[in-house]
């Protein structure tokens, strides 16, 4: 009788993974948990599979955090450990943190990689694809599904219409990096743009934080040059242009030009100058098909409080009706970030239900609302988070959030 119930429990997964691999690999999420030794396989906002796996070892912790596979090899060898072997492998960071078949005792083994038993690792490989998001959490976490008017919902773009009219910026956290080129619609046969967008267009990963230095910068750049100071572009980068522009600005108000470059002082003589209105205190970024996409000012009410560390995800689309899930992350801001931030309330409200109490305090606007929703697709994500992206985000990435190192 045990033989035959542990079959049918076989039986049973083997079913559901099945069903998963016939799917859009965009509606998969992983979610992995460090505490419990546990991966489990979301389709659709299901779970359609779990396994046991084996993180990082003391003093080589897995991190935690947001991520996505960037690359897949069916056998890989490491680049750090004597070449050991990483049959199924799939990459999250370039720095070395992969999902791979290994050994998997019922406790943390590895050097900071997730270890899958040896069938798990094969089935897993063969339904994913480049983007499906894992997620890393030390507590047990779940997915859910959430309904809130900040989520963006599908929108059909107009035909040759250029996908944005809103004032561009250098998509790119690279200043050697050019502007970005900006899609336009094409026309094709019947099929409405509506459903094009929503059917084959690849994901958007949006991140929402606080507006930092480089941010800052990134204004004062925009503004001197419109006042006749040649600044540069506006990369958020303090370049030799950048800091001849803004003590040519300094000079001609009668500003100190020691110190440090950009004072409560200046600003407030710039933005008087130009008689623009002081920017939002967030930011949206957005990246697509891993490359930087654009990126806009937004507003985050009640600054002062944390805004915690959470991921939504776009699971389906139904006619104009986007499904999403999320779920909350542990958030651990380091007290020199919440100084530098203005966060005097370290520990983000909404308690159990801390999703839809963050997605109050977020304002996007209506132009940059209008062309995120033109580009909705599944698999689509947002994070929303206080720190912003750290050195993992670069070339051939998504966002990569870490929650903690």
């Amino acid at each position: 009788m045990l033989r035959s119930f542990v079959g049918a429990c076989l039986l049973s997964t083997s079913v559901l993974v099945q069903a998963a691999i016939a799917g859009d690999a965009r509606s998969l999420q992983v979610v992995v948990s460090k505490n419990d030794q546990s991966l489990s396989l979301y389709e659709d906002g299901e779970v359609v599979a779990t396994s046991r796996v084996s993180t990082g070892k003391s003093g080589h912790e897995t991190p935690s955090g947001i991520f996505s596979i960037l690359d897949k090899r069916k056998y890989h060898e490491s680049n750090i450990y004597s070449a050991a072997p990483m049959p199924f492998m799939q990459r999250l960071t370039w720095s070395g943190i992969a999902l791979h078949e290994g050994n998997v005792p019922n406790y943390p083994a590895s050097h900071g990689c997730i270890r899958l038993p040896a069938k798990f690792a094969k089935s897993l490989y063969g339904m994913t694809s480049r983007g499906v998001h894992v997620i890393i959490s030390s507590a047990d976490v779940s997915l859910q599904r959430i309904d809130h008017p900040t989520l963006l919902q599908p929108k059909a773009a107009d035909e040759g219409r250029l996908l944005s009219d809103i004032e561009m910026r250098p998509a790119t956290f690279d200043a050697s990096l050019k502007l970005v080129e900006v899609a336009v619609n094409e026309k094709t046969s019947s099929v409405p743009a509506k459903a094009t967008s929503k059917v084959t267009g690849a994901p958007l990963r949006i991140l929402i934080t606080r507006r930092g230095e480089r941010e800052k910068i990134m204004d004062v750049q925009r503004l001197l040059t419109s006042i006749g100071f040649d600044a540069g572009v506006a990369d958020g980068y303090s370049g030799q242009m950048t800091i001849n522009a803004v003590n040519g600005y300094k000079r001609w108000k009668g500003i100190k030009t020691t110190g440090p470059l950009v004072t409560d002082e200046f600003l407030d003589a710039l933005y008087a100058s130009t008689g623009a209105d002081a920017p939002p205190n967030g930011q949206l970024m957005v990246r697509q098909n891993f490359k930087p996409l654009f990126e806009a000012p937004i507003h985050i009410k009640d600054p002062q409080v944390a805004l915690g560390t959470h991921f939504f995800e776009v699971i389906d689309i139904e006619g104009d009706r986007a499904e999403w899930n999320g779920l909350t992350l542990e958030n651990h801001i380091p007290i020199a970030a919440r100084k530098r931030l203005g966060i005097d309330v370290a520990d983000a409200p909404g308690g159990y239900d801390q999703l839809r109490t963050v997605l109050d305090r977020i304002d996007i606007p209506a132009d940059v609302r209008e062309r995120l929703e033109e580009q909705l697709a599944v698999g689509s994500s947002i994070t929303v988070s206080d720190l912003s992206h750290g050195l993992e985000t670069g070339q051939g990435t998504d966002f990569v959030t870490i929650t903690r190192d």
